[in-house]
């Protein structure tokens, strides 16, 4: 347990506790919930319903911490509602498709008021009260609407509160503060800085142009009505990782988590030593259970997604008076001004910085290969004894294509299992379903990703019209390498010979002969940089053709980092990063050309998700005693 958990566990066990006589409590006591358990599970749920409680006390059954007195922490926030509240909801969307996720999408569009304080859960109750009063007696002089500063910087960007409105705010979160300080016993610390509302933070400098412009979208004089928010966090996650789990995960062993679609999971990123490649330690939001989960079945959720929202004030608009714009704002895009009355949507604005055909650049793993499956000796496992292959389970390839030298050399160059060739052709149809138009091919010298650029055309009905062109320096980081030694790969007429599609007339940016074994982060960082720049050079832009890379898990985050201009991660960093991503793992850069950059945004198509399937004996299994 940490010092500071420690600490924090004596000084609420040593605190007084008063029962309270909440008509929530005293049903769940009536039903043989302990008082502490029973307020546990109130706070939880927001102190709604009984019904809800109840649920979650039944979820929370096996939980470890059920008896834990750590509080929950509260924060006061000011919320906008109304038609502010939905144009703010548009840049949020739309500014992460653009731009990517910045630390503003962690939580709602707010003010700060009161930021987080501990409270004991049999004084929550007391500030539902003085928010309510203290409410009240600001009604009349809460401002009938603010005056909203959209103000811009290399890594901020929000809305600033006039100062004078400001005022009456800091007077309303000092007023909650010493009454939540002298009533609840909180130590409530009120925001006396510059009143703000922020629409973007800690973003890449070079996205600062692309979310100003978004930003002036937004007319801050759309009706709203505000209103002051009381949430909560479970303080002991608040420096994990969030997921979302995608679909359901039943345990196969006694260690793992039982999921449900939807689940929120805390992942703390320091703990993650003892997971298996593809797994995470986390803790369920819902049942309070910690297990081993496999990564690929959630994705990333937000700060805010496990909050609960306990009660709230409205600032009566009934007499406040919105003005009107004479004139709707013009917003500049590419040169041309446009109405914002002829769509009050941001999205529907963007459509039109969007109509122009761009290229794009999809970089794509190889998909499965036959060692991921059966492991280093799984070429043993399929040679008699006189040397010739057989396929020893359904899951290795028919055959495998015809070396000059040795048929020891797929060892350190593996081909795809035939589910990986499934998974490649069932990427090329998906892309031909969504009408993408693939107008050239990369691939790595490696065996499995020729095979995955080979299917994927296959898929998409392009594998007699469009040629795989191979480049070595596309090869992964070569310090990876088990062997310590450049694979031997096959030749461009063995490849030929086995009936791949290759572009003979292609000439390598880095010929075989430059790969270096134990290459340092830095020269790998380096040839990424020059291969992704110089492939985007040398293909001319055909309207919205895409160039597909196929190559590993660590081109995903070097190639197309390089490509939008970001700065590579640190090496650490940079092999955690690389093992989250599974077999057929795609990013997309979109080019921006008239702004002269490359821009991530979402794939064309999903990724492929998939379980596992074990060996099956049945003599053993069927029967075994």
């Amino acid at each position: 347990m940490a010092v500071a958990e420690a600490q924090l566990y004596a000084k609420v066990s040593n605190k007084h506790r008063g029962r309270s006589t909440s008509a929530l409590l005293e049903p769940l006591l009536a039903k043989g919930f302990p008082a502490h358990i029973a307020q546990k599970a109130l706070v939880a749920t927001g102190q709604k319903t009984i019904d809800d409680a109840v649920k979650w006390l039944h979820s929370h059954c096996n939980d470890p911490s059920l008896d834990d007195p750590i509080p929950q922490e509260y924060a006061l926030y000011l919320c906008p509602t109304g038609r502010l509240h939905s144009r703010l909801q548009d840049f949020w969307k739309e500014s992460k498709r653009q731009c990517g996720r910045n630390r503003a999408h962690e939580v709602f569009p707010h003010v700060t008021l009161c930021d987080f304080f501990p409270c004991e859960d049999q004084k929550v109750e007391l500030l539902y009260d003085i928010l309510k009063q203290v409410g009240d007696s600001f009604s009349q002089s809460f401002p009938p609407s603010l005056s909203l500063t959209l103000h811009a910087s290399p890594s901020y960007l929000g809305f600033f509160i006039d100062d004078s409105q400001a005022n009456v705010l800091k007077e309303f979160a000092v007023a909650f503060s010493s009454e939540a300080s002298a009533l609840a016993d909180c130590h409530v610390k009120p925001s006396l800085k510059q009143f703000h509302l922020t629409l973007a933070h800690r973003f890449y400098p070079h996205h600062q142009k692309t979310l100003e412009q978004l930003a002036k979208c937004i007319n801050p004089g759309e009706p709203c009505q505000w209103v002051a928010a009381l949430y909560s966090r479970d303080m002991r996650f608040v420096h994990y990782q969030r997921l979302r789990a995608l679909f359901q995960y039943k345990p196969q062993n006694i260690d793992e988590l039982m999921i449900k679609a939807g689940d929120l999971i805390h992942v703390d990123p320091t703990q993650q030593s003892d997971a298996s490649e593809g797994w995470v330690i986390g803790t369920s939001h819902r049942t309070g259970c910690r297990g081993f989960l496999p990564e690929n079945y959630t994705e990333k959720a937000h700060e805010s997604d496990t909050w609960v929202k306990h009660r709230e004030y409205v600032f009566d608009a009934g007499s406040r008076s919105f003005p009107k714009a004479e004139k709707e704002p013009n917003v500049k895009l590419n040169g041309e001004a446009h109405n914002l009355s002829m769509s009050r949507s941001v999205t529907n604005v963007l459509s039109l910085q969007n109509a122009a055909l761009r290229r794009g650049v999809l970089v794509l793993r190889h998909g499965e290969r036959v060692d991921q499956v059966f492991g280093k000796s799984w070429l043993q496992q399929c040679l008699t004894a006189d040397g010739k292959y057989y396929r020893a389970d359904l899951n290795f390839p028919s055959s495998l294509p015809r070396q000059k030298d040795s048929m020891k050399l797929f060892e350190c160059d593996p081909p795809l299992s035939c589910c990986g060739i499934f998974q490649s052709r069932l990427i090329g149809e998906a892309l031909l379903d969504q009408e993408v138009t693939i107008s050239y091919v990369y691939s790595s010298p490696a065996l499995r990703c020729v095979q995955t650029a080979q299917h994927v055309l296959q898929g998409l009905k392009l594998n007699q019209k469009v040629r795989i062109r191979v480049e070595p320096g596309l090869f992964e980081w070569t310090k990876w390498e088990a062997s310590r030694a450049i694979p031997n790969f096959m030749t461009v007429a063995e490849l030929l010979e086995a009936s791949y599609n290759i572009d003979t007339s292609y000439r390598s940016i880095f010929p075989l002969s430059s790969l270096v074994p134990s290459e340092s982060y830095e020269d790998y960082v380096s040839r990424s940089s020059v291969v992704i720049k110089q492939i985007t050079t040398a293909c001319p832009s055909k309207g919205r053709g895409v160039i597909l890379i196929v190559g590993h898990g660590s081109s995903l985050a070097s190639l197309t980092r390089a490509l939008a201009g970001l700065p590579s991660r640190d090496s650490r960093d940079f092999a955690q990063t690389v093992r989250k991503i599974p077999s057929l793992g795609m990013c997309f850069c979109e080019e921006q050309k008239e702004e002269n950059k490359w821009q991530m945004v979402n794939p064309p198509v999903k990724t492929l998700t998939h379980g596992a399937n074990a060996a099956f004996n049945w003599r053993n299994t069927i029967l075994e005693d």
